[in-house]
């Protein structure tokens, strides 16, 4: 748990203690509940991991299915307006800004949202859909509209976005 405040602090020079972002930040907030509701969830008990979920964006206004499976060190920075799909997976050490969406795009039972490897940056407002994958080390420019994969350590940015 200190582990993912630490990333926080490290992360944002505006953060003054471990115990600031543990009660005002809301993406420690978020990952705090999801990572019941995830449990809660692979127990199936789905309609629990749910209403979780739902008093979590309550209260954060971040919004994780709770089948997403988080890595370790995420950091959700002003975090207002994130959803992160049923089927996403997250890297460990990624950062993700506000109004970004890891989407579906399929209706169907299956995998349809991104996976993301690790240390990938997704920048305000970006949309990043389908089944696809980030790299490691990759970087999603703000309010980029992404469906394809981006390979690693490269940048894809624009609408539709194209790799730098």
């Amino acid at each position: 748990m200190i582990d993912f405040l630490r990333a926080y602090k490290n992360y944002d020079p505006a953060a003054k203690s471990l115990f600031e972002v543990a009660l005002l930040y809301p993406g420690p907030r978020a990952l705090f509940f999801h990572r019941i509701a995830h449990f809660l969830f692979q127990i199936k008990l789905q309609f629990i991991a749910r209403l979780v979920s739902e008093v979590s964006r309550f209260l954060s206004l971040i919004e994780i299915h709770p089948g997403a499976k988080i890595g370790k060190r995420l950091v959700i920075d002003h975090g207002c307006g994130v959803v992160i799909g049923e089927t996403a997976v997250i890297g460990d050490d990624c950062i993700i800004f506000h109004g970004v969406t890891l989407g579906g795009t399929s209706t169907e039972s299956v995998k349809r949202h991104p996976s993301l490897g690790n240390k990938v940056m997704v920048g305000t407002g970006a949309k990043v859909l389908g089944p696809i994958t980030l790299g490691d080390g990759s970087k999603v420019g703000a309010n980029a509209v992404v469906t394809k994969d981006i390979p690693p350590g490269k940048t894809a940015v624009g609408i539709p976005a194209k790799i730098l």
